[in-house]
């Protein structure tokens, strides 16, 4: 029989003075009482308990054993109460990978805020461009931004799009020109990112459905985004990059986006984590906070308004 059931049985019956009471108690039938204690004897290979027909009485063994059973169930409710507070409750550590780029620009920001509504929670954070396995490396919660994630047993939550816009300073498209479709980026100097798996190749879809694959090159590589978006503000060339890198800089007019009648890959931002059953509340209520935050139509993306799509000229 469970252990431990036979300990808090033991500890029903001292408590209660009785094989009946106890009985009640757990809702358990008077022989079964009687058999939990008779095999925990057993094992023991001590009486704990003197029985008559009148009263029940501890052994010296029994009387030592009972007050150790009464603090190892004590424990043991503790921790369980501990462990369903972490899914109740934020607290603790909560350990997080996150794009460099993404979280220095949309993650930073908010960490006062976010701890200031928990103030048991703490948060360490590392940045990779690369794909992490939350399990493997023993994080929480990992923030990937793909067009494709992996198979997985891992559970990935969207948390808001990533739009890809092609882009470059005032003075760059001043001195070469506007690409009018995406062939014209054969001629332009394009800056590439050394992570992405088509950072030499570019793909567009036409509002008439003409797809494009184009080959590009430049003279500019690099695997920071921060780096290839201040290059192309100081006029190095163009790039495709991710809107929530140059929102701002296309909304105040440092940069220009051309070819914004031309679609690209789907990119998610997603929070990936190793379940959703017993979610914990720590990464509950990180991922629940950055879903307010960024939702469909993120804040980086306001730059569009003033975008209006035209597909004049587009095959």
């Amino acid at each position: 029989m469970d252990s431990l059931q036979g300990l808090r049985v033991f500890c029903a019956v001292v408590e209660g003075g009785s094989f009946a009471g106890a009985a009640a108690k757990l809702k358990l039938s008077r022989a079964m009482v009687s058999k939990h204690v008779m095999q925990l004897e057993d094992r023991l290979q001590t009486r704990l308990i003197n029985r008559t027909t009148r009263s029940l009485s501890l052994t010296e063994a029994g009387a030592a054993f009972h007050e150790r059973a009464v603090q190892i169930l004590a424990d043991l409710e503790a921790a369980e109460q501990s462990a369903r507070s972490s899914t109740s409750e934020p607290r603790g550590t909560l350990r997080v990978n996150a794009p460099t780029s993404f979280a220095t620009f949309h993650v930073a920001t908010y960490i006062a805020e976010f701890l200031a509504l928990y103030p048991e929670l703490n948060i360490d954070i590392s940045l990779s461009d690369r794909y992490v396995d939350p399990i493997e490396e023993g994080y929480d919660l990992t923030i990937r931004i793909t067009a494709k994630l992996p198979e997985s047993s891992l559970i990935a939550r969207p948390l808001a799009p990533c739009r890809m816009v092609v882009c470059g300073s005032p003075a760059y498209f001043s001195a070469h020109g506007d690409p009018k479709t995406p062939d014209d980026l054969a001629r332009h100097n394009c800056l590439s990112y050394s992570m992405s798996a088509m950072e030499d190749r570019w793909d567009f879809v036409s509002p008439r459905g003409r797809r494009y694959v184009v080959r590009v090159g430049g003279r500019v590589r690099s695997n920071s985004g921060d780096l290839l978006r201040a290059a192309i503000v100081g006029g190095s060339g163009i790039m495709l990059i991710p809107t929530f890198i140059v929102g701002e800089d296309l909304k105040s007019g440092r940069l220009k986006a051309v070819l914004t009648e031309y679609q690209t890959t789907a990119r998610t931002i997603y929070a990936v984590y190793p379940s959703r059953k017993h979610l914990s509340a720590k990464v509950r209520a990180l991922v629940e906070f950055l879903e307010k935050k960024y939702g469909p139509t993120p804040y980086w993306d306001d730059w569009l308004e003033a975008y209006a799509p035209s597909a004049a000229g587009a095959k």
